[in-house]
């Protein structure tokens, strides 16, 4: 199931799209005030946002640039405002896509979806701020990278994609140095321990996420 973050100061409108997006697979959290929304975006991991514009304390396009400081989740802007500048300065603060009120219900969730894959596609993960970015080989927390060795920066981005896998040492073993090799389960866990330890020291709460399963190995749980 696909998780949705929908941010609109009219309570009929998230309900209203919550109506279009469950029967789809969609798991909706609704937020009316821009504070809130922020809370849900650090503590929770989403696939897509649907941003009003007209909201009270910070507008869209402000709440755009303050998601874009902790997260690359894709971004829908849904407005009635349809002028070409509003849609503009939409996209240039960070949405990856603008939708004008009133909407057909096939076309968001057209737009939704291509958003989506195209994010899976793109080779990155981005769960509360922490970015696994396979194209760029980067892990960073909050823009900041994380140095990471070749072998840590694999096994965190393979268990980040499984989630909730558990995945035993030796299998971890096969998966990143391959079915040949003599490493021992030792080994394993001294590059989870370093790799933990470099991302606790940049500040991303490792140890809520990268689980050990005693007597069995890791995993990883959003």
């Amino acid at each position: 199931m696909k998780k949705v973050l929908l941010i609109d100061d009219e309570k009929r409108m998230l309900n209203l799209l919550e109506l279009y997006l469950k029967p789809h697979h969609f798991d909706c959290k609704k937020a009316q005030l821009a504070k809130e929304a922020l809370t849900y975006i650090q503590e929770e991991t989403f696939d897509i946002i649907l941003l009003d514009i007209m909201m009270p304390e910070m507008n869209g396009w402000e709440l755009c640039q303050e998601i874009r400081r902790i997260s690359d989740v894709p971004i829908i802007m849904v407005s009635a405002r349809e002028e070409k500048e509003d849609i503009i300065k939409g996209l240039r603060l960070g949405a990856d896509d603008y939708i004008t009120k009133p909407f057909n219900e096939g076309e968001l969730l057209a737009r939704m979806e291509a958003l989506i894959r195209r994010n899976f596609q793109g080779n990155h993960i981005e769960i509360n701020g922490l970015l696994w970015d396979e194209e760029r080989y980067v892990l960073s927390y909050k823009n900041k990278p994380i140095k990471l060795t070749p072998k840590e920066f694999t096994m965190v981005g393979h268990v980040m994609k499984n989630s909730n896998q558990v995945f035993s040492r030796e299998q971890l073993i096969d998966l990143i140095w391959g079915i040949d090799s003599e490493t021992e389960g030792r080994t394993i866990d001294s590059h989870v321990r370093n790799m933990r330890e470099k991302i606790r020291r940049a500040g991303f709460p490792i140890d809520d996420h990268f689980k050990t399963v005693w007597g069995v190995g890791y995993k990883w749980t959003n």
